[in-house]
């Protein structure tokens, strides 16, 4: 699921500066005004409060905070109703740059991978936004490591990553930091969200929060992960940065839903690309079996 930022006041070669220094305000889903979108742009809603998800606590919880950030809420649909909206929005309210913010890292996918997480709306989501938004469009992920729940390979990941990087469409990294007002504002958020439903806390925000807060491993912090085998870990606070406009060039499928109209259209498109098409064989990282084969030739 990605949470969409749209700042303006800025231009696209200072995105580094406006994602840094307000990297948790672009949670928020716009700096927008009390306006209706064009019907068939997908569904709004006009104020955070009537929000029935995890951005409703965060509305609330920027509004108890001294801020305003309205929330913009997209109906489910493929690329040509969501590319317009997005192209509505940015001509509404003069926006310069999106920043597609994504819990976890399976929206950086070419297609090919053995297995690809949640990657519908990831994949709409990156495919209209290149469309309404072209170069002046960032992707940033943070949470490496959580996708392992949903079965996603991270070597195939990181080999996405040297790809990007190779055709210059990687845009570096940086982390959150402990010490941080942003760090801080964060991880107050989450401890805010878990109250509010208490029943269906956050998997990627809990495993983000529990990496800041310094755990490691197979640590839960939520029941609903009771039963599996977690991976928190130190890179969970990176953000990994790109150009989405390289990111939709490498998408196999991209082409196929430039024209979706409806959810269940691109879902189709990428399953049957899928079934016809050779995907990459699953592999694992390499380093304990190096570290294990240096071992055996020490005398």
């Amino acid at each position: 699921m990605f949470l969409p930022a749209f700042l303006s006041r800025s231009t696209c070669w200072r995105w580094e500066r406006a994602l840094c220094s307000r990297i948790f305000h672009s949670r928020a889903f716009g700096f927008a005004g009390e306006s209706a979108l064009p019907r068939g742009c997908g569904g709004w809603i006009p104020r955070p409060t009537k929000c029935r998800t995890f951005e409703k606590w965060l509305a609330e919880w920027l509004l108890a905070n001294g801020q305003t950030a309205p929330v913009y809420a997209f109906a489910k649909s493929g690329v040509r109703p969501l590319s317009a909206a997005y192209s509505w929005i940015m001509d509404h309210h003069q926006i310069d740059l999106i920043v597609l913010i994504d819990g976890g890292t399976d929206s950086v996918l070419f297609g090919d991978e053995p297995g690809l997480g949640t990657v519908v709306e990831d994949a709409v989501s990156i495919v209209a936004v290149d469309k309404a938004a072209g170069e002046c469009a960032v992707l940033a992920a943070i949470g490496f490591g959580v996708d392992h729940f949903h079965g996603v390979s991270h070597h195939a990941f990181l080999e996405n990553v040297a790809r990007l990087t190779s055709d210059g469409g990687s845009l570096g990294a940086f982390s959150l930091q402990r010490g941080t007002a942003e760090t801080a504002a964060f991880l107050d958020l989450v401890d805010y969200a878990n109250q509010r439903q208490p029943a269906h806390p956050s998997i990627v925000c809990n495993s983000i929060a529990s990496a800041l807060r310094g755990e490691f491993g197979n640590y839960h912090a939520t029941n609903r992960t009771s039963g599996t085998d977690l991976f928190i870990n130190p890179l969970m606070s990176q953000y990994w940065t790109f150009a989405n406009s390289s990111v939709a060039r490498h998408m196999v499928f991209g082409g196929a839903l430039a024209e979706t109209e409806r959810m269940e259209d691109a879902s189709r498109a990428i399953g049957l690309w899928r079934e016809a098409a050779e995907l990459r064989p699953l592999a694992r990282y390499p380093f304990s079996n190096a570290r294990r084969g240096l071992a055996k030739r020490r005398p």
